[in-house]
């Protein structure tokens, strides 16, 4: 008996879109070939998601899993296997999609509320399987429903709560749905709707202005707000003006303020009561008309010399009958000048600043806009000097001046000069600065400043300052005479010079072996310097070059020359001497000795005896001898 499996197949009736409530059945089926006809078992298997949902054995080829009333929690991936004579096949899934999902179920905890408090909904998707949304709605009279949504991951319902606000009466609310199949979502109906009543804590508040909302400056005016609370407990009101609170009552049913009315008291006051969540406001605009305008200060001059008269003259346009003073300001307080409409002083630096005067009238005091007085004592010659100190600068470099009067009232304007040409303008207050990065080897132009403030004196100006230009060394050489050998004992002359350069120059030469020695050393008002080594010997080999530098404190170094000190002539001529002699002698004796050999020998031996002889006798005779 053999068989084998074709295919397995699976299919939904009606098909794979089913409406929620609707009949539905799973059809899986085998396609099986056999060698003869024999009875075969089939044991059907049916997983949705991969959960097995449904299993029979039958001798069919067919197996039907029915849903009576399909749910959107069938909605899935169908897969079945069938196994056979020890033999498994599987189908390829198939996804069925039940539209259309369960109505939710709302419920509210409290069916009445009071304002300030919340309500808190429950929606339910029944036989419905997460993930799932919720969408609950606050439905209001004539106003755009409020809607909050909540992602439920792991249940099939959700809670929300909605705070009851002012104005709040009568309330509805209703939710929905909705799920997310293929990539596309699904939504259900709206559920029922709820209805939650909302009753007052308190009423609306009132607000009075007594005697009037429209008053005048200087008038006591005062505020009540007031309401009707059914619990006293934990109520509260407050009186604000511009988010500023003004004053504030709890546990009480009223409220009162009163202030002396001035023009800044204009404006919309509001009254706001509280108790929980709830708050309930009430405005009111207060006008409050002007009793007198504000004090006018004038002043004879605003910038005059010291020692000088100064008049302040404090009035009111159209009003003459007010309590006057005038004052300076201060950092620290103001400080009191007279209690008067008019002042005449004489005034010294020290009475620069703002002044002001004040106005009062019932109570209402009233300040001038500040008027500035500038106090101004002369300024006093400037120095003009050089920020580094000394009166030079180093061709290339910048010169920096500093223009400074130590005595004048600022701001002081300084002009700086160079010659009668207008370098710069600077306002400052004591001193400035000048950069000149213009100079030049020949300029011989001087420096000057001047200063002026707004004292009438007019400007003072500075001595002229005569600087001295600094050129630094340029292209050092050293050379010798005579140059390269040089005799022992004998004399030379060594010259370092510079191309160019302000004086006094310092040279110093140095000889280079195995160290470096300073050999010579000298500042000179010259563009060179000689030096005259009058005995020169061995030690004296070596590297040479000169060093230049100048008050631009650069160092120059010059190619470097090579000395070779050698013997002089008449050191050759001895050495020459002490060698030749001894070797001249040497050579006649030996030929003197290859002559005697031709001859006899005896007579040879004589001679020899006799020359030795006569040797001995002429040594002893040339000085004291003493034999042994």
């Amino acid at each position: 008996q053999v068989f084998t499996f074709n295919t397995v197949e699976i299919k939904v009736q009606p098909s794979v879109k089913v409406k929620n409530g609707a009949p539905m059945s799973i059809v899986c089926h085998a396609d099986i070939s056999k060698s003869t006809d024999f009875q075969l078992k089939h044991n059907f298997t049916i997983f949705k998601d991969g959960k097995l949902v449904f299993m029979t054995v039958s001798d069919k080829r067919d197996a039907q899993y029915e849903i009576s009333m399909a749910r959107s929690s069938d909605t899935g991936e169908y897969e079945c296997t069938v196994e056979a004579g020890g033999k498994t096949k599987s189908s390829n899934s198939l996804h069925v999609w039940v539209t259309g999902m369960t109505k939710p179920i709302l419920t509210a905890e409290k069916k009445e509320v009071l304002e300030g408090e919340v309500v808190k909904l429950r929606c339910e998707l029944p036989e419905e399987v997460p993930p799932l949304h919720f969408f609950f709605r606050k439905i209001k009279m004539n106003s755009t429903p409020k809607e909050k949504h909540v992602f439920e991951p792991y249940r099939n319902f959700s809670v929300v709560e909605f705070s009851v606000e002012e104005g709040d009466n009568i309330l509805q609310f209703d939710c929905f749905g909705r799920r997310n199949v293929k990539l596309e979502f699904e939504s259900s109906v709206h559920s029922n709707k709820t209805l939650v009543t909302v009753r007052e804590p308190f009423i609306k508040p009132t607000l009075n202005a007594k005697p009037s909302s429209n008053i005048t400056e200087g008038d006591r005016i005062q505020f009540e707000c007031s309401t009707v609370v059914a619990r006293m407990r934990g109520i509260e009101i407050i009186l604000q003006k511009n988010k500023t609170i003004l004053n504030s009552v709890r546990d009480e049913r009223l409220l009162k303020y009163s202030a002396v009315a001035t023009l800044e008291d204009s404006g919309e006051y509001l009254c706001k009561v509280e108790q929980g969540r709830a708050s309930k406001t009430t405005k009111l605009n207060v006008v409050v008309s002007e009793l007198f305008p504000k004090p006018i200060l004038a002043a004879s001059m605003s910038k005059l010399d010291e020692n000088k008269e100064l008049t302040l003259n404090c009035s009111i346009s159209v009003f003459r009958k007010a309590n006057f003073s005038i004052l300076r300001k201060n950092s620290n307080g103001d400080i009191w000048l007279t209690n008067s409409r008019n002042l005449t002083m004489r005034v010294n630096v020290n009475d620069t600043g703002s002044y002001i005067c004040k106005a009062e009238v019932k109570g209402i005091v009233k300040e001038s806009k500040p008027v500035r007085i500038n106090v101004y004592a002369p300024v006093s010659k400037p120095t003009l000097s050089v920020v580094s100190g000394l009166p030079e600068v180093v061709l290339g470099k910048p010169l920096r001046l500093i223009c400074h009067s130590v005595m004048g009232t600022p701001p002081i304007t300084f002009t700086f000069y160079k010659g009668n040409e207008v370098k710069k303008r600077v306002t400052n207050d004591t001193y400035a600065t000048f950069l000149d990065e213009n100079i030049r080897q020949n300029d011989k132009r001087g420096y000057k400043c001047d200063a002026r403030n707004n004292h009438s004196s007019g400007m003072k100006t500075s001595n002229i300052l005569n600087i001295t230009v600094i050129v630094p060394i340029g292209n050092a050489s050293l050379g010798s005479i005579p140059y390269g050998e040089v005799e022992d004992g004998s004399e030379t002359t060594f010259l370092c010079s510079v191309k160019e350069g302000s004086w006094p120059i310092h040279f110093r030469i140095f000889r280079k072996t195995d160290r470096e020695v300073l050999v010579f050393e000298k500042s000179e008002n010259a563009d060179r310097v000689i030096w005259r080594k009058k005995t020169m010997n061995r030690q004296d080999t070596g590297t040479y070059y000169c060093m230049a530098s100048n008050k631009a404190n650069v160092d120059v170094k010059s190619h470097p020359i090579t000395i070779s000190v050698i013997l002089a002539a008449w050191q050759k001529g001895v050495i020459a001497a002490f060698v030749l002699i001894p070797i001249a002698g040497a050579v006649t004796l030996t030929l003197w000795w290859f002559l005697c050999k031709k001859k006899k020998g005896n007579e040879c031996s004589a001679l020899a005896t006799n020359l030795t002889s006569e040797k001995l006798t002429r040594q002893h005779n040339d000085g004291d001898y003493y034999s042994g």
